[in-house]
């Protein structure tokens, strides 16, 4: 039985998270969906990263195992063509059977976008702040997150691991004409924790929080202490290593 993988990218904005749900619309349900309509057979899917509500993806990867004798090359198209457009498997292939899109993976990376200024186009797909905010002072936040720290402070449900150690290995804010983007990886994210981060760090670079303060915020492992969540419209799942 072939273990295949799925490259995904969806807009998530009428979305409930990757993850099925009793009372929501999810990517998962609507790739089982189409593989039931082409196979006439109930086959699970495995995310490799569990989006939340409205959260975006440009590299989300997936594995299913199925039984049947299929066109593995073809297979992309397949399910693209009879899913939503929301929803678009960009690419399918055969891996190894010990392959797991999330417990495989090593790293992921995310995307937060925000636009400085007032955008129609893009206003699915980012924070619009106006206000004045200090960059070298958000990115100052960023660096304090490098390296392995206890995460509890920007996460808002109990980790399912046990724990809250996350080991960041990048994390940058750039300046792209208006807009202005996170970007961020590691080995593990907690549940809401790179939109946790961004909010807190606009705080910060709002001069509503200061800088000296972000790391007693690290440190206090308390969710009150950090600031709002960001929106989940800017936030994207870029890619997911193994």
């Amino acid at each position: 039985m072939p273990n295949i993988r799925l490259d995904i990218e969806y807009d998530g904005t009428n979305f409930a998270g990757w993850q099925i749900q009793k009372n929501g619309r999810s990517v998962q349900e609507e790739i089982e969906k189409a593989i039931q309509k082409i196979f006439q057979a109930s086959i699970r899917v495995h995310g490799g990263g569990r989006t939340d509500t409205g959260v975006h993806a440009r590299g989300q990867v997936a594995n299913i195992f199925i039984e049947k004798n299929i066109n593995i090359a073809l297979l992309a198209k397949q399910l693209t063509a009879v899913m939503p457009h929301d929803v678009v498997v960009k690419k399918t292939s055969q891996v190894s059977h010990d392959f797991h899109a999330r417990h495989s993976a090593k790293e992921r990376r995310y995307r937060y976008c925000i636009s400085r200024s007032s955008t129609a186009v893009q206003r699915n797909y980012c924070w619009q702040v106006f206000s004045q905010l200090d960059v070298d002072a958000m990115n100052e936040c960023a660096n304090e997150i490098l390296g392995e720290h206890d995460f509890q402070s920007f996460c808002k449900t109990i980790a399912e691991a046990g724990h809250y150690r996350c080991n960041v290995h990048t994390a940058n804010w750039v300046e792209v004409a208006q807009m202005l983007e996170f970007e961020i990886t590691a080995n593990r994210f907690l549940h809401g924790m790179v939109r946790a981060l961004v909010g807190t760090m606009v705080n910060v670079g709002r001069g509503h929080t200061l800088l000296l303060d972000f790391k007693s915020i690290l440190d206090s492992k308390d969710r009150a202490n950090a600031g709002m969540s960001a929106p989940a419209k800017g936030l994207f799942l870029e890619e997911i290593v193994y």
